[in-house]
């Protein structure tokens, strides 16, 4: 999502690249979706009993950098992900987004998610919370932090998270 210098980033503004997110998402679009990172870009999912603390202390059930999810995005969008092949479909729901802060080039931004994936016949609801620092590089919007809080109280009958929330 292209925006001037002069322009101010808007609940719309963000609301649409939180939509074009999604769609790449749900679409396996990984590689596009990778592109919406910043170099210094970290995406983490922390365990359902400890949502505030640091991934760099803490244990997590993602906690990768920038490096970590370029290889996972490898990973997950090759034939031989015996995690998601066949793959996942899913479908994400993003509401109550709101711009809590905007200063210093950083815009701090949460929302409220379900992502329902299914595969081999069964709905799996992920649902949760999510954390953005997004930035504005050449004149787009990019994700330098992307953190997914889950609500669920355990990730049965889940098991694992193999797709990115």
């Amino acid at each position: 999502m292209t925006i001037s210098q002069e322009e101010k980033v808007t609940q719309q503004t963000v609301e649409q690249f939180f939509y074009k997110e999604a769609d790449l998402l749900d679409s396996w679009k990984l590689d596009e979706w990778f592109n919406l990172m910043t170099e210094n870009s970290t995406y983490s999912v922390p365990t359902t009993d400890n949502n505030d603390g640091d991934y760099k202390e803490s244990l997590y059930f993602i906690a990768d950098d920038y490096h970590r999810l370029k290889a996972r995005v490898k990973r997950l969008s090759s034939k031989f992900s015996h995690a998601e092949n066949p793959r996942s479909r899913t479908r994400r729901f993003i509401t109550n987004v709101q711009i809590l802060n905007e200063a210093d080039g950083k815009i701090e931004v949460t929302a409220n998610f379900i992502v329902y994936r299914m595969r081999y016949g069964f709905t799996d609801a992920y649902v949760g919370k999510y954390y953005y620092t997004l930035v504005t590089e050449n004149n787009e919007i990019k994700i330098q932090d992307r953190k997914a809080v889950l609500d669920i109280e355990g990730l049965r009958p889940h098991s694992r998270i193999s797709i990115i929330l």
